[in-house]
Protein backbone atom coordinates (compact mmCIF):
# COMPACT_ATOMS: atom_id res chain seq x y z
CA UNK A 1 0.00 0.00 0.00
CA UNK A 2 1.76 3.32 -1.05
CA UNK A 3 0.45 5.53 1.93
CA UNK A 4 3.40 6.55 3.63
CA UNK A 5 3.40 5.19 6.99
CA UNK A 6 4.50 7.29 10.24
CA UNK A 7 4.26 4.93 12.94
CA UNK A 8 4.10 7.29 15.73
CA UNK A 9 1.51 9.87 14.20
CA UNK A 10 -1.00 9.22 16.78
CA UNK A 11 2.03 10.20 19.50
CA UNK A 12 2.65 13.50 18.29
CA UNK A 13 -0.77 14.74 19.67
CA UNK A 14 -3.00 14.66 22.14
CA UNK A 15 -5.98 15.60 20.39
CA UNK A 16 -8.07 13.32 18.36
CA UNK A 17 -8.92 16.11 15.70
CA UNK A 18 -5.24 16.38 14.52
CA UNK A 19 -5.05 12.99 13.68
CA UNK A 20 -8.26 13.12 11.55
CA UNK A 21 -6.75 16.45 9.71
CA UNK A 22 -3.21 14.43 9.59
CA UNK A 23 -5.14 11.68 7.61
CA UNK A 24 -6.85 13.54 5.33
CA UNK A 25 -4.13 16.38 4.12
CA UNK A 26 -1.90 12.80 3.72
CA UNK A 27 -4.70 10.54 2.05
CA UNK A 28 -5.93 13.77 -0.25
CA UNK A 29 -2.45 14.80 -1.16
CA UNK A 30 -1.38 10.97 -2.36
CA UNK A 31 -4.88 10.77 -4.46
CA UNK A 32 -4.23 14.32 -6.08
CA UNK A 33 -0.90 13.59 -7.19
CA UNK A 34 -2.03 10.05 -8.72
CA UNK A 35 0.06 7.97 -5.85
CA UNK A 36 -3.75 6.63 -5.18
CA UNK A 37 -5.07 6.54 -8.04
CA UNK A 38 -8.88 6.37 -9.39
CA UNK A 39 -9.91 2.92 -8.81
CA UNK A 40 -7.70 1.90 -5.81
CA UNK A 41 -9.09 0.36 -2.93
CA UNK A 42 -8.31 -0.51 0.83
CA UNK A 43 -10.37 -0.97 4.07
CA UNK A 44 -10.32 1.25 7.26
CA UNK A 45 -8.51 -1.21 9.59
CA UNK A 46 -5.56 -1.35 6.67
CA UNK A 47 -5.33 2.86 5.85
CA UNK A 48 -5.30 2.99 9.52
CA UNK A 49 -2.47 0.60 10.37
CA UNK A 50 -0.51 2.38 7.48
CA UNK A 51 -1.33 6.15 8.83
CA UNK A 52 0.16 4.93 12.29
CA UNK A 53 -3.39 5.77 13.64
CA UNK A 54 -6.48 3.90 15.34
CA UNK A 55 -9.57 4.16 13.10
CA UNK A 56 -11.65 6.71 14.57
CA UNK A 57 -9.51 9.32 13.00
CA UNK A 58 -9.55 7.65 9.40
CA UNK A 59 -12.76 7.37 9.29
CA UNK A 60 -13.48 11.26 9.73
CA UNK A 61 -11.35 11.83 7.52
CA UNK A 62 -12.49 9.51 4.66
CA UNK A 63 -15.87 11.64 5.42
CA UNK A 64 -14.49 15.12 4.30
CA UNK A 65 -12.58 13.04 1.40
CA UNK A 66 -16.07 11.29 -0.17
CA UNK A 67 -17.46 15.02 0.79
CA UNK A 68 -14.96 16.49 -1.54
CA UNK A 69 -15.32 13.77 -4.20
CA UNK A 70 -12.45 12.25 -4.37
CA UNK A 71 -13.37 8.61 -3.01
CA UNK A 72 -16.80 6.94 -2.35
CA UNK A 73 -17.08 4.69 1.48
CA UNK A 74 -18.32 1.28 0.62
CA UNK A 75 -19.47 -0.54 4.17
CA UNK A 76 -17.46 -3.44 4.52
CA UNK A 77 -15.19 -2.48 1.30
CA UNK A 78 -13.22 0.44 2.42
CA UNK A 79 -12.80 3.73 0.17
CA UNK A 80 -12.22 3.93 -3.69
CA UNK A 81 -10.92 6.39 -4.91
CA UNK A 82 -13.21 8.11 -7.91
CA UNK A 83 -12.07 8.55 -11.57
CA UNK A 84 -13.59 11.31 -13.37
CA UNK A 85 -15.15 10.97 -17.17
CA UNK A 86 -14.61 13.61 -20.24
CA UNK A 87 -18.37 14.48 -19.29
CA UNK A 88 -17.71 14.89 -15.92
CA UNK A 89 -14.95 17.43 -16.24
CA UNK A 90 -17.01 19.29 -18.68
CA UNK A 91 -19.13 20.08 -16.23
CA UNK A 92 -16.58 20.95 -13.52
CA UNK A 93 -14.56 23.25 -15.60
CA UNK A 94 -17.99 25.06 -16.61
CA UNK A 95 -18.62 25.60 -12.41
CA UNK A 96 -14.94 26.35 -12.16
CA UNK A 97 -15.05 29.23 -14.77
CA UNK A 98 -18.02 30.80 -13.50
CA UNK A 99 -17.17 30.57 -9.86
CA UNK A 100 -12.88 32.81 -11.21
CA UNK A 101 -14.60 34.52 -13.32
CA UNK A 102 -16.66 35.94 -10.44
CA UNK A 103 -13.90 36.05 -8.11
CA UNK A 104 -11.75 38.09 -10.65
CA UNK A 105 -14.77 40.35 -10.73
CA UNK A 106 -14.90 40.98 -7.30
CA UNK A 107 -10.96 41.46 -6.24
CA UNK A 108 -10.71 44.02 -9.19
CA UNK A 109 -13.71 45.85 -7.73
CA UNK A 110 -11.93 46.36 -4.42
CA UNK A 111 -9.63 48.05 -5.99
CA UNK A 112 -6.71 46.38 -4.14
CA UNK A 113 -3.20 47.35 -3.56
CA UNK A 114 -0.04 46.60 -4.25
CA UNK A 115 0.84 44.03 -0.93
CA UNK A 116 -2.72 42.51 -1.45
CA UNK A 117 -1.64 41.04 -5.01
CA UNK A 118 1.95 40.42 -4.23
CA UNK A 119 0.97 36.85 -3.99
CA UNK A 120 -0.37 36.75 -7.64
CA UNK A 121 2.52 38.78 -9.15
CA UNK A 122 4.59 36.18 -6.86
CA UNK A 123 2.99 33.29 -8.97
CA UNK A 124 3.25 34.91 -12.46
CA UNK A 125 6.75 35.35 -12.06
CA UNK A 126 7.17 32.28 -10.61
CA UNK A 127 5.79 30.99 -13.98
CA UNK A 128 7.67 32.63 -15.96
CA UNK A 129 10.57 31.56 -14.10
CA UNK A 130 9.60 27.75 -14.71
CA UNK A 131 9.30 28.41 -18.61
CA UNK A 132 12.52 29.56 -18.89
CA UNK A 133 14.36 26.79 -17.21
CA UNK A 134 11.70 24.60 -18.65
CA UNK A 135 10.33 23.13 -15.42
CA UNK A 136 6.65 22.21 -16.03
CA UNK A 137 6.28 20.48 -12.38
CA UNK A 138 7.13 23.93 -11.30
CA UNK A 139 5.01 25.68 -13.77
CA UNK A 140 2.22 23.96 -12.95
CA UNK A 141 2.60 25.06 -8.97
CA UNK A 142 2.63 28.14 -9.63
CA UNK A 143 -0.35 28.04 -12.24
CA UNK A 144 -2.22 26.44 -8.90
CA UNK A 145 -0.75 29.16 -6.94
CA UNK A 146 -1.93 31.60 -8.52
CA UNK A 147 -5.51 30.60 -8.83
CA UNK A 148 -5.94 29.58 -5.41
CA UNK A 149 -4.90 32.79 -4.25
CA UNK A 150 -7.35 34.49 -6.65
CA UNK A 151 -10.68 32.92 -5.25
CA UNK A 152 -9.17 33.18 -1.83
CA UNK A 153 -8.41 37.22 -1.83
CA UNK A 154 -11.84 37.91 -3.34
CA UNK A 155 -13.83 38.95 -0.76
CA UNK A 156 -16.28 35.66 -0.49
CA UNK A 157 -15.18 32.25 1.41
CA UNK A 158 -17.73 29.90 0.44
CA UNK A 159 -17.37 30.94 -3.30
CA UNK A 160 -13.76 30.47 -2.28
CA UNK A 161 -14.17 26.96 -0.42
CA UNK A 162 -16.29 25.92 -3.59
CA UNK A 163 -13.94 26.39 -6.14
CA UNK A 164 -10.46 25.04 -4.31
CA UNK A 165 -13.13 21.80 -3.82
CA UNK A 166 -13.35 21.65 -7.60
CA UNK A 167 -10.04 22.62 -8.39
CA UNK A 168 -8.86 19.81 -5.98
CA UNK A 169 -10.86 17.49 -8.27
CA UNK A 170 -9.33 18.48 -11.39
CA UNK A 171 -5.81 17.81 -10.43
CA UNK A 172 -5.12 14.36 -11.16
CA UNK A 173 -6.30 15.47 -14.42
CA UNK A 174 -4.26 18.33 -15.41
CA UNK A 175 -1.38 16.74 -13.69
CA UNK A 176 -1.42 13.86 -16.25
CA UNK A 177 -2.45 15.53 -19.40
CA UNK A 178 0.55 18.86 -18.43
CA UNK A 179 2.90 17.12 -20.95
CA UNK A 180 0.64 16.78 -23.93
CA UNK A 181 -0.46 20.41 -24.12
CA UNK A 182 1.03 23.26 -25.62
CA UNK A 183 3.99 24.86 -24.30
CA UNK A 184 2.05 27.26 -21.79
CA UNK A 185 3.09 30.90 -23.09
CA UNK A 186 0.12 32.02 -24.13
CA UNK A 187 -1.08 31.26 -20.66
CA UNK A 188 1.48 33.06 -18.92
CA UNK A 189 0.52 36.34 -20.86
CA UNK A 190 -3.29 35.96 -19.73
CA UNK A 191 -2.28 36.03 -16.20
CA UNK A 192 -0.23 38.93 -16.34
CA UNK A 193 -2.81 40.69 -18.39
CA UNK A 194 -5.62 39.39 -16.17
CA UNK A 195 -3.65 40.90 -13.08
CA UNK A 196 -3.03 44.18 -14.68
CA UNK A 197 -6.55 44.47 -15.06
CA UNK A 198 -7.75 43.93 -11.78
CA UNK A 199 -4.79 46.25 -10.44
CA UNK A 200 -6.56 48.87 -12.27
CA UNK A 201 -9.62 48.51 -10.87
CA UNK A 202 -11.55 47.27 -13.96
CA UNK A 203 -13.78 44.46 -13.11
CA UNK A 204 -15.58 44.45 -16.24
CA UNK A 205 -12.75 43.64 -18.39
CA UNK A 206 -11.11 41.58 -15.41
CA UNK A 207 -14.39 39.26 -15.65
CA UNK A 208 -14.34 39.47 -19.61
CA UNK A 209 -10.57 38.57 -19.51
CA UNK A 210 -10.09 35.92 -16.98
CA UNK A 211 -13.46 34.32 -18.94
CA UNK A 212 -12.28 33.63 -22.35
CA UNK A 213 -8.72 32.22 -21.14
CA UNK A 214 -10.51 29.91 -18.59
CA UNK A 215 -12.89 28.78 -22.00
CA UNK A 216 -10.06 28.56 -23.44
CA UNK A 217 -8.18 26.21 -21.11
CA UNK A 218 -11.30 24.37 -20.44
CA UNK A 219 -11.67 23.80 -24.62
CA UNK A 220 -7.42 22.89 -24.72
CA UNK A 221 -8.01 20.35 -21.77
CA UNK A 222 -10.73 18.42 -23.49
CA UNK A 223 -9.64 18.39 -27.40
CA UNK A 224 -6.51 16.19 -25.20
CA UNK A 225 -8.34 14.22 -23.69
CA UNK A 226 -10.71 13.34 -26.74
CA UNK A 227 -7.05 13.03 -28.88
CA UNK A 228 -5.12 11.27 -26.56
CA UNK A 229 -8.63 8.77 -25.24
CA UNK A 230 -7.91 9.69 -22.27
CA UNK A 231 -11.20 8.77 -19.83
CA UNK A 232 -12.04 7.93 -16.07
CA UNK A 233 -9.04 9.19 -14.39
Amino acid sequence: MPITNHPDAENRSGHKHSFAEEAFRRLKAQILDNVLPPGYRALEAEIALELGMSRTPVREALMRLQAEGLIRVEPRRGMLVLSISPEEMTEIYDVLTALEITAAERLAAQQPDEATLQPLWDAVDDMDAALASDDLDRWADADESFHRSLVELCGNRRLAATALTFRDQIRRTRHLTLRLRARPIRSNEAHRDLLRTIARGDAEAAFAIHRGQRQRAGRELMDILRRFRLENM
